[in-house]
């Protein structure tokens, strides 16, 4: 008797989870601001400290992830170098020392943040 109580319970819980219907998600905003800085044709020097920039004029009023990182990007290839983590997206910059990496005008930035947005090319030279 026992049992068959536990069984038929289990079998009423189990019931009404799959009746239930599926319920919407709730809409993400995910945010992708305009980097303004380094601009194309910018050149960078190992061992300096630069300001990067974004432009946050259009912010929605809830963004999914509010917490940034920038990442370096090489040909196209997003490296393991990561040059600031988590600041607020909404802040509009943060200063970034340029790491040693080999001379070349094809890097870029990465800003994520509720998105990732890249930067235009720019050149890293050495110290």
């Amino acid at each position: 008797m026992k049992f068959t109580t536990a069984v038929a319970g289990l079998a009423s819980v189990m019931l009404s989870f799959g009746s239930t219907a599926a319920l919407p998600p709730n809409a993400l905003d995910v945010y992708s601001p305009h980097m303004t800085y380094p601009t194309a044709g910018a050149v960078w020097t190992v061992g300096e400290k630069q300001n990067v920039t974004w432009d946050t004029s259009n912010a929605p009023k809830q963004i999914t992830d509010s917490k940034g990182h920038i990442m370096l990007r090489k040909a196209d290839y997003t490296t393991p170098v990561i040059l600031a983590e988590g600041f607020d997206i909404l802040l509009a910059q943060i200063e970034v020392t340029v790491p040693w990496v080999v001379d070349g005008d094809d890097y870029q930035l990465v800003l994520f943040g509720g998105s990732g947005n890249q930067s235009p090319y720019f050149t890293i030279q050495g110290a």
